[in-house]
């Protein structure tokens, strides 16, 4: 299986942007052949209009689809490829969608010269979102298709059949035309104002079957471009004046001695002061040479106060999900729990980091940029540069990790100011440094849940209480009488909580709520004395859930027992971006030292119909080993606005000793709609592993990461 992302090698073209590009290089970019419109609109149309209004696509959303004269079919997608898998996912959907061989399938992805507009890569919105709307486009094109070939047959569409890019006549194959030969040659615009259906599950040839990485080989023998891997002609590497802290305000400034350094120019963009010059080594020789001073107004906070500050902090309050009267469900209690859990700021910590590209000619705009959101990128250019949108072009290669943290995309700017600046291509590449400075941390966050039991282990209220985290994950998934949520954020107009920007991490603050609940809910088995698998099923009802925990159960080999068995097997379960999860840990402890080893864990989902299951596989695998990180030892230590981790000799992310053995089950839910893949099996792991870690030893630990000092601590305090 062979596809190309035309997107991955598009230097050439770096100076035409716009509607230059759309109309005079869109054909040469895709190597001949012609496009056909399923919606009233056009490219050209799109050009033309006011920037604000090239936003507002049809609401029934037709993707732009190109055939080229060889059958090749090309599909767009605003989406980018960051490692979730979906460069091979959508081309999947499309072979079937339009009934043509997977071979002849291309994608371009994250070019807003060539793609339809798209909020961002996030929320594992690709597949249950932006999939269906494809596959409906496609639907509508294999109709279209349909009634052309109807016309050049001249026989009725009822008479036809349409497989591998070859319509024919159903009792006649003999008699047929390409999808090639019905656009050869001539620009069709045509819409159907019936929608026809999509393809059904039943007739499926690709959707469904396991399919390795389209971009694996290029990736593994470093073919792969990304952003840092782009060079121009005259192009200058750039580094900025950064602040000591998030605090810090810069009063005066002495760049006479970076000047010194042979080879590099100092810049200055208003606030923005850098560094260029072609050889990158004397950039980074002169930017620490510039002479800095700071005032500074950090906030009165570090990572040990953060929970104490946020409780006392002015607050807005949001109740949702209430049921029942939390006052009537403590009288039918027997048993009433209240617990407080803490969860701590996390870096994103990705591989690549923030890189931009950003080259001038003319007043035509040119960005690469490792981002979520190359719209908003796009729409930040203008707002920041005060120049039209058609004369801006943002391109995303591969981007090597995101989980969140590249939703922004402030190297983009920085990047293009300083291309404004100097008349030249500036590549900003930020340092490992920066990128844990300026990072929009996971949120830290509080929660406090008060919760009840009768004497036969029904859990009769649920009063749960967030502050910082969001309500995701925060739902009640089990059948409680009595339930109301609160959920704590800034007040409007109030001082900010954070000392610096936080923001979503990868199924944003889901872990935190299920950390709290499911440690909860183990916490309420103990007492009831019934084994938590049963205890959870014995208070559930929804049949998605159960499937999960008895399917990870049975691929586990979980045997029942009362809590703490001493044997270190824990389970959570949850729901993240329209999928059901359950996930169960085995895990060993040094008494002595405190240190947790994962010896196993086993997760199962449901996720709809899905559509790789090798891709969805990884993805599953990728989640729980990012889980590990933030379940044992990721934390961003700060004092003010003074980040203390900048690296990973002090932030510590999984390394491949940590792996235990991991096994997936994904249930069969074919016909279903297909949900997200990229989040849901992380929200689990933090609760399995602390409610495994009770089972083994009989300590509650209440604040992730579960790192050696707090499991130490825990322990000492039931000896």
């Amino acid at each position: 299986m062979k596809k190309t992302s035309i997107n991955q090698t598009e230097t050439a073209t770096a100076g035409k942007t716009g509607s230059e590009i759309r109309r005079r290089d869109f054909f040469r970019l895709l190597g001949g052949g012609i496009i056909v419109f399923f919606s009233p609109w056009d490219f050209s149309e799109i050009a033309t209009m006011p920037a604000e209004q090239a936003r507002s696509l049809p609401k029934d959303f037709n993707a732009f689809v190109h055939i080229a004269e060889d059958g090749t079919v090309t599909c767009f997608t605003g989406k980018i490829e960051m490692g979730q898998g979906i460069i091979t996912s959508l081309p999947v959907m499309a072979a079937d969608e339009l009934n043509v061989s997977l071979e002849k399938v291309k994608i371009i992805m994250g070019d807003t010269a060539l793609c339809p507009y798209d909020q961002g890569t996030w929320g594992s919105l690709t597949t249950r979102s932006f999939g269906p709307a494809m596959r409906q486009a496609l639907a509508e094109a294999r109709g279209v298709l349909m009634e052309l070939a109807s016309e050049r047959l001249r026989v009725p569409v009822s008479s036809l059949t349409a497989e591998n890019g070859i319509i024919f006549i159903t009792d006649k194959p003999s008699s047929k035309v390409t999808y090639g030969e019905l656009t050869k040659g001539k620009k069709i615009e045509r819409y159907m104002e019936q929608k026809p259906a999509v393809e059904n599950h039943t007739k499926f040839t690709y959707v469904g079957l396991p399919y390795k990485r389209a971009d694996s080989l290029a990736k593994v023998k470093g073919e792969a471009k990304y952003t840092g891997d782009i060079k121009l002609p005259g192009m200058v590497y750039a580094r900025l004046l950064r602040p000591p802290s998030h605090g810090a305000k810069l009063r005066s400034v002495n760049t006479a001695p970076a000047e010194k350094v042979e080879g590099v120019k100092v810049v200055r963009d208003e606030d923005l002061i850098a560094v260029v010059g072609e050889d990158h080594d004397r950039v980074d020789e002169a930017i620490v040479k510039i002479e800095a001073v700071w005032d500074f107004n950090e906030m009165p906070v570090n990572d040990r106060t953060i929970f104490e500050w946020m409780l006392k902090a002015e607050t807005a309050q949001n109740v949702s999900n209430v049921k029942g009267d939390i006052a009537e469900g403590k009288k039918e209690s027997a048993e009433i729990f209240e617990s407080e859990f803490h969860d701590v700021y996390l870096a994103h910590a990705p591989i690549e980091t923030h890189t931009a590209l950003a080259h001038f000619e003319g007043d035509k705009l040119t960005v690469w940029a490792s981002t979520q959101t190359p719209f908003g990128l796009q729409d930040g250019l203008v707002r920041e540069l005060k120049i039209p949108r058609d004369n801006i072009r943002v391109i995303v290669p591969f981007v090597g990790g995101g989980f969140g943290g590249k939703s922004l995309y402030t190297q983009g700017i920085e990047a293009a100011r300083l291309a404004r600046a100097t008349g030249k291509p500036v590549k900003v590449v930020w340092t490992r440094e920066e990128e844990f400075f300026f990072d929009n941390f996971h949120s830290a966050a509080v929660v406090k849940v008060a919760s009840g039991t009768d004497r036969e282990g029904n859990i009769k209220f649920w009063d749960y209480h967030v502050w910082m985290a969001g309500t995701r994950g925060t739902e009640p998934i089990y059948d409680i009488p009595h339930t109301k949520i609160t959920s704590y954020s800034r007040g409007r107009n109030a001082p900010p909580v954070h000392p610096f920007a936080t923001g979503p991490w990868r199924a944003p603050n889901n872990n935190t709520n299920t950390f709290a609940r499911e440690s909860q809910i183990d916490i309420m088995a103990t007492k009831a004395g019934i084994d938590p698998l049963e205890f959870r099923l014995k208070n559930l009802k929804n049949q998605n859930v159960i499937d999960c925990l008895k399917a990870a159960a049975d691929k586990f080999g979980y045997k029942p027992g009362i809590l703490p068995s001493g044997r270190g097997i824990g389970m959570a379960c949850g729901f993240d971006a329209g999928t059901w999860q359950a996930t169960f840990a085995e895990i060993k402890v040094d008494r002595t030292t405190g240190k947790i080893t994962v010896v196993k864990l086993v997760c199962a989902q449901d996720m709809g119909l899905c559509v790789n299951p090798q891709g969805a596989l990884i993805q599953m695998e990728g989640c729980l080993t990012m889980g590990l990180g933030y379940a044992l030892a990721e934390e961003v230590l700060f004092e003010g606005g003074k980040i203390n981790t900048l690296n990973f000799d002090t932030y510590k992310i999984p390394k491949f000793s940590w792996v235990p053995e991991i096994e997936c089950v994904i249930l069969d839910r074919k016909d279903k709609a297909p949900q997200g893949g990229g989040e849901p099996p992380i929200i689990a792991v933090g609760a399995a592993i602390a409610n495994a870690l009770f089972d083994a030893t009989g300590a509650r630990v209440y604040r992730v990461p579960l790192n050696p000092t707090r499991v130490l601590e825990a322990l000492n305090k039931i000896q």
